[in-house]
């Protein structure tokens, strides 16, 4: 992929590095001395995603007290890393797709479409031909995309590389060698590591900031979800004839938990062995309504 000019999709779940891939693309590539313009579709408010996207003329509408030019503009003889492009709305969905056949953007309240010389280099952490199927992404612009598709796997399938990743932080963040003992490794290679590389990074800062010497980090340096993982009891059960619904059984343990626990959140993610990232974003994958724990402050929830 270094001499070409291929859109590219790398998916993966989050904190799996997706961003770092595609830095790793355009540094390699032929468009390495142009611009890289990394952009979060998730963060654009819906009503303004065309308008950063690509770009808008002065007076074009309230606010627009001057001309903007956008990010495939900005990005004109580089790289656009488009991450989280499945959150884009449907009608910019349309005019991605056009911009992507034509090469030519159009800014919002102009009426000249302009030339764009950029590569594309798009990232998701949803599954888009599921998104696909439900109508929530246009298949047109799925197969424009995934012209190249790549896939960032998460941490807990390659863990031969926590060990190197870990060495690799703690020195870029201590700023010298550090060593790990031989308890602190087999944590990093028991641990499931629900929040990927991003999770890593912040065990190992956390590890420096608050370790002994800053040298040699033990077992005691890591995070108590690291040191105290929850060995779920053995599953004995036959399957019944109807077979299994995992999504209900999820909602249901962690509704039990949350209950459990007042709606606490942090010692809900305990009893259930997973970081409380983790068990906020199940939470609002299942739409659960928990009361906020009596008495409890919003840095405890």
């Amino acid at each position: 992929l270094k001499d070409v000019d291929t859109t590219v999709l790398i998916a993966g779940e989050s904190g799996t590095g997706k961003e770092l891939v595609a830095r790793a693309l355009h540094f390699q590539g032929r468009r390495a001395a142009g611009p890289f313009v990394a952009v979060n579709c998730g963060a654009i408010p819906k009503d303004l995603v065309e308008s950063q996207l690509f770009g808008h003329e002065r007076g074009s509408f309230t606010g627009a007290d001057r001309l903007h030019r956008g990010h495939f503009e900005q990005a004109t003889g580089g790289t656009l890393f488009l991450d989280e492009v499945a959150e884009l709305p449907l009608a910019a969905q349309v005019t991605l797709l056009r911009v992507l056949t034509d090469r030519r953007v159009t800014r919002v309240g102009g009426e000249k479409p302009l030339d764009v010389d950029v590569r594309v280099i798009a990232a998701t952490n949803r599954d888009l031909e599921a998104a696909v199927a439900e109508g929530e992404f246009r298949k047109d612009l799925y197969y424009r995309l995934a012209v190249v598709p790549l896939r960032a796997p998460p941490l807990r399938e390659r863990r031969e590389d926590v060990v190197l990743l870990a060495e690799t932080f703690a020195q870029r963040i201590a700023g010298h060698h550090v060593e790990f003992s031989r308890e602190a490794l087999a944590a990093f290679h028991a641990y499931d590591w629900p929040g990927n590389v991003r999770e890593l990074e912040n065990a190992i800062e956390r590890a420096v900031i608050l370790g002994g010497d800053g040298r040699a980090f033990g077992v005691d340096d890591l995070p108590p979800t690291m040191r105290d993982p929850v060995v779920p009891p053995p599953v004995e059960a036959d399957f019944p004839a109807a077979g299994v619904n995992l999504e209900a059984i999820e909602r249901a343990w962690l509704t039990k938990a949350l209950r459990h626990t007042g709606g606490n959140r942090t010692h809900a993610a305990k009893l259930l062995g997973i970081t409380r990232q983790t068990l906020l974003y199940r939470i609002e994958k299942h739409a659960i309504e928990i009361p906020p724990p009596r008495g409890a402050s919003e840095e405890s929830r």
